[in-house]
C-alpha cells in the first residue's frame, strides 16, 4: 500500500476523532438496542417465555433491524459523510489539504475510506447492541434464563454484510455533494430528501433502481405482508454499481474542480 495513503488516511483519521461525526456513529449504533432493553426490562414479567421461545434471535434481529433499515442507517450515512467533509469547511482547511504533497486521489480517498471505516464502525458496534439487548435483562432480572435458542451468528453476520453494501450508494451520494457544496446543509438537506423520495417508491416496481432504497427493500423483502413490487434479488450489485458510478463522478468532479477551498 502506498506510503502516502496511509499517511493522509492517519491524518483524516486523527481528524474525526473529536468530531460530532465519532459520536453520532456509537449514538446512533446503540441506540435501539437501548430503547429494546429499556422496553423488555419495563415489561421483565414477559421476559421468561421470551427467552424461552426457539425464535428468539431471529426475532430480536429483526425487530431491532426495523427502525435501522428504514431510518438510522440512511441517516447515519447521510450526516456522517456531511459531518467528516464539513471539517475541512468549517476550519476553511482545503486550501491547505491541497497544498500538501499528495495527489488529488489519494486525498479524496483518504478522507472516503475514513467514512467508510466508521460505517463498519457503526455496524459492528450495532450488531454489540443487539448481543447485550438480549444480555442485559438476563443479568438484570432474577428468573431470567439465558436465551434458549442457538445464535446464529452466520445468518446475523451475512445480513449486517448485504445492509453494509446497501448503505455504500448514500455514502457515495454524500460524499460527491458534500464535495460539491460548501454549504453544510446542502448535501444533508438534499441526502433527506433523497431518503424521503425513497420512502415515497417503495411500493414502485422500479424501486431497486433507486440507490437511497436498498436498505429498505432488503428488510421488507424478507416480509410478506410489505407491500413492495420490486423485485429484491440482486439488490447488491445495484448498490456497488452505483458505489463505482458515484464515486467515480466524486472524484472527477473534485478532481477537475478549479476552486480549491
Amino acid at each position: 500500500m502506498n506510503s502516502r495513503f496511509v499517511d493522509a488516511f492517519c491524518c483524516e483519521w486523527l481528524k474525526k476523532r473529536r468530531s460530532l461525526g465519532a459520536w453520532l456513529v456509537v449514538a446512533g449504533a446503540f441506540f435501539t438496542p437501548g430503547i429494546v432493553t429499556l422496553a423488555r426490562l419495563i415489561r421483565r414479567e414477559h421476559l421468561p417465555t421470551l427467552y424461552a421461545a426457539p425464535e428468539f434471535w431471529t426475532s430480536l434481529w429483526r425487530s431491532s433491524w426495523e427502525s435501522m433499515a428504514v431510518f438510522f442507517v440512511p441517516m447515519a450515512a447521510i450526516l456522517t459523510t456531511s459531518l467528516v467533509v464539513q471539517i475541512e469547511v468549517r476550519n476553511n482547511c482545503w486550501k491547505q489539504v491541497h497544498a500538501l504533497p499528495l495527489e488529488p486521489h489519494t486525498i479524496f480517498l483518504a478522507k472516503f475510506a475514513v467514512i467508510v471505516l466508521m460505517l463498519v464502525q457503526f455496524f459492528l458496534l450495532f450488531d454489540l447492541g443487539i448481543y447485550l439487548s438480549a444480555l442485559l435483562p438476563w443479568l438484570l432480572v432474577a428468573g431470567v434464563p439465558y436465551p434458549q435458542a442457538s445464535l446464529p451468528l452466520g445468518t446475523f453476520v451475512g445480513d449486517t454484510a448485504l445492509y453494509f453494501v446497501d448503505c455504500l450508494p448514500i455514502v457515495a451520494a454524500q460524499y460527491l455533494m458534500s464535495l460539491r457544496f460548501a454549504n453544510f446543509l446542502a448535501p444533508i438537506g438534499i441526502g433527506f430528501l433523497a431518503w424521503v423520495g425513497a420512502l415515497g417508491v417503495l411500493s414502485w416496481q422500479h424501486a431497486n433502481l433507486v440507490p437511497y432504497a436498498y436498505t429498505m427493500l432488503d428488510y421488507l423483502g424478507d416480509n410478506p405482508a410489505a407491500r413492495t413490487t420490486a423485485p429484491t434479488s440482486g439488490l447488491q450489485l445495484f448498490a456497488l454499481a452505483w458505489f463505482v458510478l458515484l464515486t467515480v463522478a466524486g472524484y472527477v468532479l473534485f478532481a477537475t474542480r478549479t476552486h480549491k477551498g
